[in-house]
């Protein structure tokens, strides 16, 4: 790799007809090349850099037959969505077989999400394991880039949109089992620190990272030091993992959301999380969608902690990409109005938002337009949540990595999408 501006293979492997080229502004982890071009070669990108230093780097003329770029014309790494329930009309918690599942990853993919982590909510043992196999199936064929949990291990005083009744006290065995049916997939699992069993030695949070997976504090209305002292478990079983570690650091469930309110006197997870962010031990969740959260509160986070300690989310359920309507979330009734999920209380303005219905292109564009640049809200939603994977050959435009890339225009707008240097139809 040379640099952020300009990366290829090495001149002894480089190809002699590469398959196409790409071109327009060009989105690097840093910085943003007013007129670069990506080179793909069959499923990986063989050259990224300015159009001017194509002829020079031997891709000249591939990069000459692409043309000359639409105006506005911008090319992104494929994003990676670390938290995603669904789309399209399906729901990963909810469907019980691989088709179904399918519909909800194929929807978010044409929107230019090219590796998808698909989350389940708190449900009983048996339909956990379930969907947590059946997901699995999914993931070996490449389809999906791992499997979340969002509990049983909650809160129920910030269940959010989910069944405080399934939720449970922190149990390792559950834990082995559905990293058992998850078959190496699980990523990430949310948890309550103050739940019982949770951060105790041998608890949940030590069991996670023995089984290979992520432990993500989220849905809790535990005070600061409570939290700081389950970060710090996480964080020491980490360090212990070393290599065999997914990642070194924790993640924040959706950050600000299900959690007890950030207050001077009382400053709760939020503050915990923001500070252990800081200090390099934790990614925190954005779902930047202009309905989770206010655009003041999205650029405040990027400021505090930058981009490499934040992964933008959708924390979408079934209704993405669809119309308003009616929806379930597990056993959840949802009502979708005006482009916002929330349960069906029966109250007039709805309980608890339920959920996202964009698609991470559209929280990208909404971060955007919150006062974050390009650079980083593209690096928040592809580079940073790829590191929480444990993948190096996802997340950014560099020579080397999996040929996926999405080419929006200038308003942030889909237009095309890669992946493994597959048109996506």
């Amino acid at each position: 790799m040379t640099s952020d501006a300009a990366s290829s293979v090495p001149a002894s492997t480089a190809p002699q007809s590469p398959t196409r080229a790409y071109r327009g502004r060009v989105v690097l982890p840093r910085e943003v090349l007013d007129d670069g071009a990506v080179v793909v070669d069959g499923t990986t990108i063989a050259w990224v850099g300015r159009a001017s230093e194509a002829a020079a780097a031997g891709y000249g003329a591939v990069v000459a037959a692409a043309g000359e770029p639409v105006p506005g014309a911008t090319v992104l790494p494929g994003l990676v969505d670390l938290h995603d329930h669904g789309g399209g009309g399906a729901s990963f918690p909810d469907a019980g077989d691989a088709d179904t599942a399918r519909v909800a990853v194929r929807e978010h993919l044409a929107h230019g999400t090219t590796s998808l982590v698909a989350s389940l909510v708190t449900a009983p043992r048996d339909v956990l394991l379930a969907r947590t196999a059946m997901l699995a199936d999914l993931a070996d064929a490449g389809e999906l880039a791992g499997i979340h949990l969002e509990g049983p291990f909650l809160s129920p005083d910030r269940c959010g949109a989910q069944n405080p009744a399934d939720m449970l006290a922190g149990d390792p065995k559950l834990v082995r089992a559905v990293a058992e049916a998850a078959r190496g997939h699980l990523v990430t699992m949310t948890v309550a620190p103050e739940i019982e069993g949770v951060q105790d030695p041998g608890g949940v949070i030590e069991t996670l990272v023995e089984v290979g997976a992520i432990p993500s504090v989220g849905h809790t209305d535990a005070h600061w030091s409570v939290t700081e002292g389950a970060i710090a478990v996480g964080s020491a079983a980490l360090e212990r993992a070393g290599a065999r570690a997914r990642s070194p650091r924790l993640t924040a469930t959706h950050l600000f959301n299900g959690m007890r309110p950030l207050h001077h006197r009382d400053p709760g997870p939020i503050a915990a999380c923001l500070e252990a962010a800081k200090r390099g031990k934790i990614v925190v969740e954005l779902v930047g969608d202009g309905t989770h959260l206010d655009p003041g509160t999205v650029a405040t986070v990027f400021e505090l902690v930058g981009a490499d300690a934040v992964a933008l989310v959708t924390d979408a359920m079934a209704a993405a990409g669809m119309a308003d309507g009616a929806y379930q979330l597990g056993p959840m009734a949802v009502v979708v109005a005006d482009g916002v999920a929330r349960l069906a209380d029966g109250s007039a303005e709805g309980g608890a938002i339920a959920g996202g219905t964009a698609h991470l292109l559209d929280v990208v564009r909404h971060t955007v337009a919150a006062g974050v640049p390009l650079a980083d809200a593209v690096r928040a939603a592809s580079l940073t949540p790829a590191g929480v994977l444990g993948r190096s050959d996802v997340g950014a435009l560099e020579a080397g990595r999996r040929a996926d890339l999405v080419v929006t225009d200038a308003a942030l707008g889909v237009q095309s999408v890669v992946r493994a240097g597959e048109p996506v139809a």
